[in-house]
């Protein structure tokens, strides 16, 4: 990202579009500075705080339990970071490329990605699925996560599907779908954590 803005830098004019609205047209501009560096930066940073995060976490010991489906957690979100920054730079040296259909796909590879690794995860309080039940009942957190992880990669499917088609709805549909899925998780390590606390 930082060799792409530095060959770009010349090249792009002084108003470079940062945000894109849901018909895919920009919606706020920025100057060089906020167009070609706030992404890298804010990437850098992202990486190093997943990257030095378990070091402060009480449970620290479980994360060589799953050390590389975080560390492929790690990497996807760079990379996606990475997927929305080019669009970002070739609209600055004039390429079009349709956003409606290329950040839905990007969001949904990264949903993917993030629900395989989520199934994966043993507890700890900075990665996963985190309510008061997964994180007080390794039953609960493991339910949770192989319920979870799967429902949050169909959800990112949906996205690639629609932006596939140029569906207008993915968007906002994927965004109700998160938080259904948000409500259905936290609903259902109650519920595990409640069956296991009943049944000892």
């Amino acid at each position: 990202m930082v060799v792409l803005a530095a060959a770009t830098w010349s090249a792009a004019p002084d108003r470079l579009p940062v945000h894109w609205g849901p018909g895919g047209q920009p919606d706020r501009y920025g100057g060089k500075v906020e167009g070609l560096l706030a992404a890298p930066l804010a990437a850098a940073a992202l990486y190093l705080l997943l990257l030095y995060l378990p070091r402060l976490d009480p449970l620290r010991r479980n994360y060589a339990q799953f050390a590389v489906p975080y560390a492929w957690v790690r990497t996807m979100t760079v990379a996606f970071a990475f997927g929305v920054y080019v669009l970002l730079v070739l609209w600055a040296r004039g390429v079009r490329v349709p956003v409606g259909v290329v950040v839905p796909i990007l969001i949904g590879l990264l949903f993917v990605g993030l629900g395989v690794a989520m199934t994966q995860f043993q507890p700890n309080w900075f990665a996963g699925i985190r309510t008061p039940w997964t994180l007080s009942s390794q039953a609960a957190w493991t339910r949770t996560h192989q319920a979870g992880g799967p429902l949050f990669a169909a959800i990112g499917v949906i996205a690639v599907l629609g932006g596939l088609t140029r569906w207008v709805w993915t968007l906002p549909t994927v965004v109700g779908l998160t938080l259904v899925w948000a409500v259905f998780v936290v609903a259902y390590s109650y519920v595990v954590w409640r069956s296991e606390r009943s049944r000892s």
